[in-house]
């Protein structure tokens, strides 16, 4: 099977159309978001909509479970809370009900999909360290963990002895004897320094993980954001991908 895996959409009409059409491209046999449709972008309703056709899996993410209520986000920083804020009143009762359906986290062919992390997925710890990666580690049965959540490329394979090693993302044929987490990176707001969107093809039967890098009109989904009067800092960062 081959899978296409995208996250992190985050309200990026044009980075998910750019990702969806390249994935058509690639021929995969189905298609699974790992959450945050919505936050900081400008078209939270069309992403839920584009996902909730084209996606066999969606999952929650920290920014939907926001948008819908569930979550306090008081401990969002500044700029995420007045997106939030204007993402809940964006949004109709359909896209509530789009988000509402997302699940926490789901098992495939040997593969664990979560947003944040397999410990605790509703409490979303990220995975930035070696100590984060080991307690995901103790909570992953599978061979293969995909998440997103920091926006951040990432492979952490877990060693022989015991310990992990971190690695930015990269093409990769994982070792079958070995365990890894793998962060997919961001459609809609990517954090590595490459402003384009991020996603990723796992082909379980040739076991090989593929990072895939797709431009797209940024000044547009910046011009909207803009119109949409959301924070500076949000719409600036999407040409600098930081």
């Amino acid at each position: 099977m081959k899978y296409g895996l995208i996250s992190d959409i985050h309200g990026n009409l044009e980075a998910l159309t750019a990702v969806l059409r390249d994935i058509e491209k690639q021929k995969v046999d189905s298609v699974h978001c790992l959450g945050d449709v919505v936050g900081y972008g400008a078209d939270p309703a069309r992403c839920l909509k584009m996902v909730k056709k084209q996606c066999d899996t969606v999952l929650m993410g920290n920014h939907d479970y926001a948008a819908i209520g569930v979550q306090p986000y008081d401990s969002f920083n500044r700029a995420a809370q007045a997106a939030t804020e204007w993402t809940r009143q964006v949004l109709d009762d359909k896209s509530m009900a789009i988000i509402a359906d997302f699940e926490m986290e789901r098992s495939l062919d040997d593969m664990y999909l979560v947003h944040a992390s397999p410990y605790e997925p509703e409490e979303w710890h990220y995975i930035l360290t070696e100590n984060d990666a080991d307690e995901a580690f103790s909570h992953l049965s599978q061979n293969i963990g995909f998440f997103g959540h920091s926006h951040i490329p990432t492979i952490i394979q877990e060693k022989s002895d015991g310990t992990t090693r971190m690695q930015a993302g990269h093409d990769v044929s994982p070792d079958r004897e070995r365990r890894y987490l793998i962060n997919i990176g961001s459609v809609g707001q990517p954090r590595d320094n490459d402003p384009r969107a991020c996603y990723v093809i796992f082909d379980s039967d040739e076991y090989e993980i593929e990072f895939h890098r797709v431009e797209y009109d940024i000044e547009n989904a910046q011009r909207k954001m803009s119109e949409a009067r959301l924070p500076s800092n949000l719409i600036s960062r999407l040409s600098a991908g930081t």
